[in-house]
């Protein structure tokens, strides 16, 4: 399989190594989504939001991190507001089934 960085770990620290390596023009924001995330968890005294956090940025990771699943990610969304309905549905069909495969890959 050809990837561009291994699965990192799931970790702040990890994660934003491995963004740095796949995808490094989202690092500000991944920080601003991180600096959200662990406002509402000391607001809500809950760790939910780190842990949608954690999720949320593994699983586009593991997008970028892979060709296949990034051309397709990109394609996908290229094709959201097309003229062609049913193109315009194939293209969300298509996220979902990339974003949904992500989710899998790095759930453990």
């Amino acid at each position: 399989m050809n990837e561009l960085a291994p699965r990192p770990e799931q970790t702040p620290d990890a994660l934003r190594a491995a963004l740095a390596v796949v995808d490094p023009r989202r690092l500000p924001e991944m920080q601003r989504t991180k600096d959200e995330a662990f406002a509402k968890a000391v607001e809500w005294q809950s760790l939910s939001p780190v842990r949608s956090w954690v999720l949320v940025w593994a699983r586009a990771i593991e997008i970028a991190r892979r060709p296949d699943p990034a051309a397709r990610h990109a394609r996908a969304r290229s094709n959201l507001e097309h003229a062609d309905a049913a193109t315009a549905r194939e293209a969300l069909r298509e996220l979902s089934g990339v974003l949904n495969e992500a989710k899998e890959a790095v759930r453990v």
